[in-house]
């Protein structure tokens, strides 16, 4: 599953000019999970493969979602909108259900969900969020021999109170600039219960500057860390 958020312009909570500069890869998210689909199906792995791609643009307009609305997502819970700039999360979680309603061996989201995470790890690194020790320690340490590094990051699960909400299930921002990755995180995770592993990948999609082999620009960031992954796993 990837974030397709096409450009992202902040809604009413518009960004500002360097933020809004960079937001045509919003969408790198759905980017990546479509090359990996095309990659496992050029090598007929024995896997039934589903891919998701919620897209959607996040714009200004006159019927712009608003800060304080309550939204009803499709898994019955109640989300406030304490941020319009927290559009990635409103659209995975539906999809999300979805997913989680077939009970599937391995669910994956790769979204660029947060600033927060690129602030922690720089744009080479890319945050990784599992439950499962296990397929957390092997993701991490095949992502590192294939050189597109994850790291696993904690789903800290007492921070939940950091997206209680006042109206509503829970809120799509947390109540302080603290650990603003995570929270997104424990907010997917909210939607997710019958999988039987779950990783989300909180992911930069992009080279701020050209290295040898990674020009500047758009960069499929995870995609090689899960393909190895997914062939290891399942044959």
């Amino acid at each position: 599953m990837g974030k397709g958020v096409c450009f992202d312009t902040g809604g009413l909570n518009l960004k500002p000019r360097d933020g809004m500069l960079e937001m045509k890869k919003d969408m790198g998210g759905s980017a990546v999970v479509l090359g990996l689909a095309q990659a496992l199906m050029d090598a007929g792995a024995p896997i039934r493969l589903r891919v998701m791609v919620p897209a959607v643009e996040n714009s200004v307009s006159g019927n712009a979602f608003r800060p304080r609305d309550i939204i009803r997502t499709r898994s019955g819970k109640t989300v406030e909108i304490g941020h319009t700039d927290a559009e990635g999360r409103l659209i995975l979680c539906d999809a999300l259900t979805e997913a989680d309603s077939e009970k599937p061996d391995l669910l994956v989201d790769c979204a660029t969900l947060t600033g927060a995470a690129k602030v922690a790890l720089g744009p080479e690194v890319q945050a990784l969020y599992c439950d499962d020790d296990e397929a957390a320690m092997t993701m991490q340490r095949l992502s590192l021999a294939l050189g597109d590094p994850l790291w696993r990051m904690p789903l800290w699960r007492p921070y939940r109170r950091m997206i209680d909400a006042k109206c509503a299930d829970i809120d799509n921002f947390q109540s302080t600039p603290l650990a603003g990755s995570i929270a997104a995180a424990l907010f997917l995770a909210e939607f997710v219960s019958a999988t039987g592993t779950w990783a989300h990948l909180d992911i930069m999609a992009a080279n701020p500057i050209t290295r040898p082999g990674r020009p500047e620009g758009g960069e499929a960031t995870g995609m090689r860390a899960l393909y190895g992954y997914i062939r290891q796993r399942f044959g």
